[in-house]
């Protein structure tokens, strides 16, 4: 019996030292496969995450921090203030409050028309034509163009171009001063930013309208809906995932416009057509206020940011609904 217990005694201890070696192989396999893992993700993510934190994150912050002092953006000298930047903004500087209620005029327009035309230039391309791949092309092709370039262009356009027809046709809208008078100068930054749009935001409708199955078309007409019936009651509800991310995008881009307002007009005539971001590129390195400059951008994140996070939820909601 001794001798019997004593044999069982090994074999279990052989048994417990067999599966221990297996969990210590175990564990040493998973924690090579974490440590293959975490190399493999510093690999191909370290670089994008440094260069991230070294174009984004530092002067993010680093902003932030200068919004709350006097500096000027060249000497070394930087003396902390507070909030006196703030005060001196919404008390004092009333060209900062024209252009941010300009800017929201124009955002409100640019967005209506850049996804209204957008939308409708997806619908016609994506009809059976034979030119469907060519108006494609051409309908985005604005897009490629840089906006300080497209701006010069149509600056030569406004001025140069329509004159000349107009002295042809006396027609009154190429009469008129585009560029030299208020109002008409912001419909010409309407058009030219809705003009480059409004081709980027075609394509993402026809990435959504190709995906709205066809036999539900086919259904609808077959019990009597018209264009219109399915228009409204299949294939916007259907591409409401697409109008989600076409308002957030033209909302981002719309309050963010400098370089078509900076080539076109410049803020004039009279600071009349300033928006917000050429404001605050203004302030800040022309007229070397730097601490002001960051104030401005600072309370522009805060409101960009809210109303994008605003639309984003709200039309998620509706995509639900629907």
């Amino acid at each position: 019996m001794n001798s019997h217990s004593k044999l069982e005694k090994v074999e279990t201890s052989a048994l417990e030292l067999q599966k221990n070696t297996k969990a210590l192989k175990s564990v040493s396999l998973n924690k090579n496969k974490k440590l293959k893992d975490a190399g493999l993700f510093a690999l191909f993510v370290g670089p994008v995450l440094l260069a991230f934190t070294l174009i984004v994150l530092i002067p993010f912050f680093t902003g932030i921090y200068y919004a709350f002092t006097d500096w000027n953006g060249i000497t070394g000298a930087v003396k902390w203030v507070g909030l006196d930047n703030f005060k001196y903004i919404f008390t004092e500087d009333k060209q900062f409050l024209d252009s941010f209620k300009l800017t929201t005029k124009y955002t409100l327009v640019a967005i209506i028309l850049t996804n209204a035309i957008g939308f409708g230039l997806a619908l016609l391309v994506t009809q059976m034509l034979k030119t469907r791949n060519i108006l494609r092309t051409v309908f985005f092709m604005p897009n490629l163009i840089g906006g300080l370039l497209l701006g010069f262009i149509w600056q030569f356009i406004f001025v140069k171009g329509f004159a000349s027809i107009g002295e042809l046709t006396k027609i009154p809208l190429f009469e008129l001063a585009w560029l030299g008078d208020a109002n008409t100068a912001f419909w010409g930054i309407v058009i030219v930013s809705v003009w480059q749009g409004a081709g980027y935001i075609m394509i993402i409708y026809i990435a959504a309208l190709q995906n709205v199955p066809q036999e539900l078309i086919e259904a609808a007409k077959i019990d009597g809906a018209n264009r219109w019936q399915i228009l409204r009651h299949i294939t916007m509800p259907l591409v409401a995932p697409a109008v989600t991310i076409c308002l957030f995008l033209t909302t981002a881009s719309s309050f963010k416009v400098f370089d078509a307002n900076l080539s076109l007009t410049n803020g004039g005539p009279f600071k009349s057509t300033e928006m917000l971001a050429l404001n605050i590129y203004t302030e800040a390195f022309v007229n070397n206020r730097y601490g002001i400059g960051e104030a401005k951008a600072l309370i522009f994140f805060l409101v960009v940011a809210a109303i994008s996070v605003i639309q984003v939820t709200y039309s998620k909601k509706k995509e639900v609904e629907s």
